[in-house]
């Protein structure tokens, strides 16, 4: 068991959820998964439909109690080929962003998805994030697009790091469900022939009344800018959303669950 807080463990792990993180992350590949619900995604997801497997899990670090509540987990067995890492309470707290850690915490590698891969068959649904900056909205987007059904989440160069430590969180074991493209220009993805939504007030046509004709993405922009006149230009679908009280918006995470619902109905039809 590590106990001391000097180890280069602690080091590794820091500099994968610091301020510098990004650089990091990217240079190394891995990024740091923290809790019982991403550990236990980590180590029993499956293929997805489409063929996505989920990060692996490089190195499982656990103290006594995180160990124990692992392994009451029906169907997590932890394999003798995930490098396990017994570490003391003092020593989790050190690695540890959360101010009282569950004494689970993985590296683990980021897929390497390569946008090409996408694939399109008439009946996909895909969400795109522009320079989205909030990491609690981005994990949150994630979930409900992993509850609705949707076939992966695209992101533009400028976004938040899907894999930061506050994303993955968010996100509660949900990243290991379905695919994230990072830095895709949506000009990219219009030219895959996908058809493009997006919300707007400005749209005449109500969320209610669209139904797609093949593959579509649903694109939502920055959280106090929106999307720039040039991307909601370019043969893009401003739908709206009615709104019978008196709130001037709905926060992005919310709005962009409501058109992800509406595309699982659409599905279940």
């Amino acid at each position: 068991m590590i106990e001391s807080l000097n180890s280069p463990h602690i080091a590794r792990v820091k500099a994968l959820i610091s301020s510098r993180g990004v650089k990091e992350r990217k240079n190394s590949g891995l990024f740091i998964a923290e809790g019982l619900q991403c550990a236990k995604e980590a180590l029993s997801s499956a293929p997805s439909k489409n063929g996505f497997r989920g990060p692996a899990v490089e190195t499982l670090f656990l103290t006594r109690n995180g160990r124990a509540k692992l392994e009451q987990v029906q169907d997590i067995h932890l394999d003798s080929a995930i490098n396990i890492v017994d570490v003391s309470d003092e020593v989790m707290k050190e690695m540890s962003e959360t101010i009282t850690p569950q004494g689970v915490l993985a590296v683990c590698s980021i897929p390497k998805n390569e946008f090409s891969s996408m694939k399109l068959d008439g009946n996909r649904h895909y969400i795109y994030l522009s320079e989205i900056q909030d990491p609690g909205n981005a994990g949150t987007i994630l979930r409900s697009a992993d509850a609705f059904g949707m076939d992966g989440v695209i992101t533009s160069p400028g976004s938040v790091d899907m894999f930061s430590p506050k994303v993955v969180r968010s996100t509660a074991g949900s990243l290991w469900h379905l695919p994230v493209f990072e830095s895709i220009e949506l000009s990219d993805v219009v030219k895959q022939g996908v058809q493009a939504i997006s919300l707007g007030a400005e749209g005449k046509k109500p969320l209610s009344d669209f139904e797609p004709t093949g593959d579509v993405v649903a694109i939502f922009g920055n959280e106090a800018r929106g999307l720039s006149s040039i991307e909601s230009m370019n043969g893009v679908e401003i739908v709206n959303i009615p709104m019978l009280g008196d709130a001037e918006s709905l926060n992005l995470s919310a709005a962009a669950t409501i058109v992800m619902y509406h595309f699982s109905l659409l599905q279940a039809k």
